[in-house]
């Protein structure tokens, strides 16, 4: 059981238990799959439920007594507490991007503490990549099932604004006005675009320098990769610069526009 004091290795703990649930995210992603709608009419498959029950069985065994919020048993009416210590969990972020089979789909777990993120692992098993951050963040190779080890993988840093203009990563799925005037307003010359939780990790290892977000999303999409970009040296504050915080359980986990930056300010 990994101490709670220690977020490289709850980071790595998550790892292992990402790589584990991918085995059957990609089983499911290879298949014939089905898509259903939720109440919310957001899409779900067996991919999203299978790999959070899997999730589920590991946290209980190797963080007990650690209330997890996860988004399809929260669908399903499950409320834990969440005025404490707890952890974040997406099973298939990008629902979407699974869907329309493009890769670009993590697998999330986070930990939350005082309302932020202090450790964290977004793993994209169909692109074979993992990241991961506690302390430090690490990046590199990684097909579903397989173990995770530090020294397989590669520290990773956000980058130095760059003088000639900075590079944007924005949702594939979300892109508005808004963020594209934010973007401009900032003097964005690049934008590239990204689905899921691999937008906080293009930032964190540098591939990009702010990802603005102001359309609608819940803490178990971004807790993940807000952990790796914190790691990395990176932030993520409200359009106005405070801090971006959880456990917002008065209005369902649902998060507000936030800008996630490589080096902030």
């Amino acid at each position: 059981m990994p101490n709670l004091d220690d977020k490289n290795a709850i980071a790595f703990e998550f790892a292992r238990i990402c790589s584990l649930a991918a085995v059957k995210v990609m089983e499911i992603y290879d298949s014939d799959f089905e898509t259903r709608g939720k109440d919310d009419k957001s899409p779900v498959t067996d991919a999203d439920e299978l790999a959070e029950a899997i999730i589920l069985a590991e946290l209980a065994q190797s963080l007990p007594g650690v209330p997890v919020l996860a988004e399809e048993s929260f669908a399903s009416g499950f409320r834990p507490k969440t005025d404490g210590i707890f952890i974040l969990v997406d099973p298939v972020d990008g629902t979407k991007e699974f869907i329309n089979k493009n890769g670009e789909f993590t697998v999330n777990i986070a930990l939350i503490e005082n309302r932020a993120p202090t450790a964290g692992c977004v793993f994209a098993p169909a692109r074979e990549r993992i990241f991961v951050g506690g302390t430090s963040a690490w990046a590199g190779p990684l097909k579903a099932g397989q173990s995770v080890s530090v020294t397989a993988l590669d520290a990773i840093t956000t980058r130095e604004r760059p003088a000639t203009g900075m590079t944007a990563v924005m949702s594939r799925s979300h892109a508005d006005e808004r963020t594209l005037s934010f973007a401009d307003a900032q003097g964005v010359t690049e934008k590239v675009s990204a689905g899921s939780s691999l937008k906080f990790c293009l930032v964190a290892e540098g591939a990009a320098d702010v990802y603005p977000r102001f359309g609608p999303t819940k803490e178990w999409d971004t807790g993940a990769g807000h952990a790796v970009l914190n790691a990395a040296g990176g932030a993520v504050l409200t359009p106005e610069g405070t801090p971006f915080l959880y456990a917002k359980e008065t209005v369902e986990y649902l998060n507000g526009a936030f800008v996630a930056w490589g080096r902030p300010g």
